[in-house]
């Protein structure tokens, strides 16, 4: 199992020529399956998880695996694609170009035009050609490697919801539940689990599924959530960390690709209503061992000490990871009390109110569900959050809080930060998770969230005006 996720994801490990090989034959390949196509988008994904690249003919693509150019301070962008000259990545440096290298199996059709145009996501390296610190991607693959070294194994499914928004503003300006396709309904009630309202936007949800099929994200159907145009799509659980964020920010381009084609917009902004609820992301993991037992259970299927040594991991991080798993100003608009969004880090079996839930099932699939994050996130800072819990938990004896049992949102625990300038402050001051994460990586991101922060509270809200032009 090593070997092959080895071969998949860590090119330093393959000569020039097995990499130049590797890469070669996917692209013919893939022109074997899609004769038609004539460009390819080639992507970087930056701290925030938004694509960054160039659109190149097909044929430049054999360039590509011997490396291109991006600069370095792609990486140090904030959410507008403003360069953060604070974080040191810019000018400071004189703006170097780093190199990039595809990622093997992520060559697949574009959901904007599948016949025609391809897609392929690239890492960055450093001069000497290791793994560039400040890269999300490789951020996390530094802390999987950690734990497979270990002899475990982390098998992880992302669940992801989002809201079909209607292009059109409502009479006051704000965003709006489309209509449903071919008709003037909008439906403005919130109603979980309606196959209704999944009938109502089939066609949408079908091109997802069909697109996801074409470009091999697992996606495992689509459900209604709570309200009006909110909807989850499941991926299936992999034992590759990195392929799960890597299908997860693939899932996010394409569901807003298809919903541009139906005249919709689709958004994974954590709170874009104030009515209605919150856009989360969930992460499910569970641990094998070397010989694939489920190490997170006992034979007697009970929590195991490594499940509890990484429960009380996660929750020792979880208030300064919370900089990483809401990572802008509207993201903490979702912790709101009796919103099923856990106000502090807890956890329970089989409970929704908690911040770590260990869900039913049978010993093979005991696992932890962490209920953080929002779905604005960046994946693989969600599961770098994540893994970097259980290596501190891993590492460090910690006491664990009792299981929350009934309504966690009243029960006593650690309290989360809810402000993005709470949550910033508790990420720069836990010595143990930016040692984690990689230094470089922690003082870039906190310089990029605070530059951010600091522009928003800047700006002169409508709300202001109304509320002190006459008052003040």
């Amino acid at each position: 199992m090593t070997t092959n996720l080895v071969e998949v994801e860590d090119f330093t490990r393959h000569s020039e020529g097995q990499r130049t090989s590797a890469f070669q034959h996917e692209v013919k390949a893939y022109l074997e399956r899609h004769p038609e196509t004539q460009y390819v988008d080639i992507l970087l994904n930056d701290l925030n998880g938004v694509f960054r690249g160039k659109r190149i003919p097909f044929a430049s693509l054999a360039k590509v695996e011997k490396g291109c150019y991006f600069p370095a301070s792609v990486f140090a962008m904030d959410i507008l694609g403003n360069t953060v000259e604070e974080a040191g990545l810019g000018q400071a440096l004189g703006e170097p170009d780093n190199i990039c290298i595809p990622v093997a199996g992520t060559l697949m059709p574009s959901a904007s035009d599948p016949e025609h145009l391809a897609q392929v996501l690239l890492t960055m390296r450093n001069q000497d050609g290791t793994p560039f610190d400040v890269e999300p991607r490789n951020v996390l693959n530094h802390l999987w490697q950690q734990l497979r070294n270990r002899g475990l194994f982390p098998v992880v499914a992302v669940e992801l919801e989002f809201y079909l928004v209607d292009k059109k503003r409502d009479a006051e300006g704000y965003i709006q539940p489309p209509c449903a396709p071919g008709s003037d309904e909008r439906n403005m009630q919130s109603q979980v689990y309606s196959v209704d309202n999944l009938d109502h936007f089939s066609e949408v949800l079908s091109d997802i599924d069909e697109l996801a099929r074409l470009q091999g994200i697992p996606a495992d159907g689509a459900l209604a959530e709570a309200s009006p145009g909110q909807f989850e799509i499941n991926l299936r659980h992999t034992r590759n960390v990195l392929s799960a964020c890597d299908h997860a920010i693939q899932l996010k381009r394409l569901v807003r690709q298809v919903a541009e084609n139906h005249g919709m917009n689709a958004t994974f902004m954590a709170k874009p209503y104030e009515e209605y609820a919150g856009s989360g992301m969930h992460v499910h993991i569970s641990m094998l061992d070397a010989a694939d037992h489920n190490a997170f259970a006992c034979d007697d299927g009970s929590d195991s000490p490594l499940l509890k040594r990484a429960l009380a991991g996660m929750i020792d991080l979880m208030p300064a990871s919370m900089a990483l798993l809401a990572p802008n100003v509207n993201a903490y608009r979702r912790f709101l009390p009796d919103a099923f969004v856990p106000l502090q880090a807890s956890w329970g079996h089989n409970n929704r109110t908690v911040a770590l839930r260990i869900p039913c099932g049978d010993i093979d699939n005991h696992r932890i569900e962490y209920r953080v994050a929002g779905a604005d996130a960046n994946p693989y800072l969600v599961a770098a959050a994540i893994l970097a819990g259980i290596l501190h938990g891993m590492d460090n004896s910690l006491p664990l809080p009792p299981a929350v049992t009934g309504n966690g949102h009243e029960a006593e625990g650690n309290p989360l930060p809810i402000r993005q300038s709470d949550a910033l402050y508790e990420f720069e001051q836990s010595d143990a998770l930016q040692k984690l994460l990689g230094e470089r990586f922690g003082f870039v991101w906190h310089s990029c969230k605070h530059h951010e922060l600091m522009h928003f509270e800047r700006l002169i809200t409508a709300t202001e005006i109304d509320w002190m032009l006459k008052n003040a």
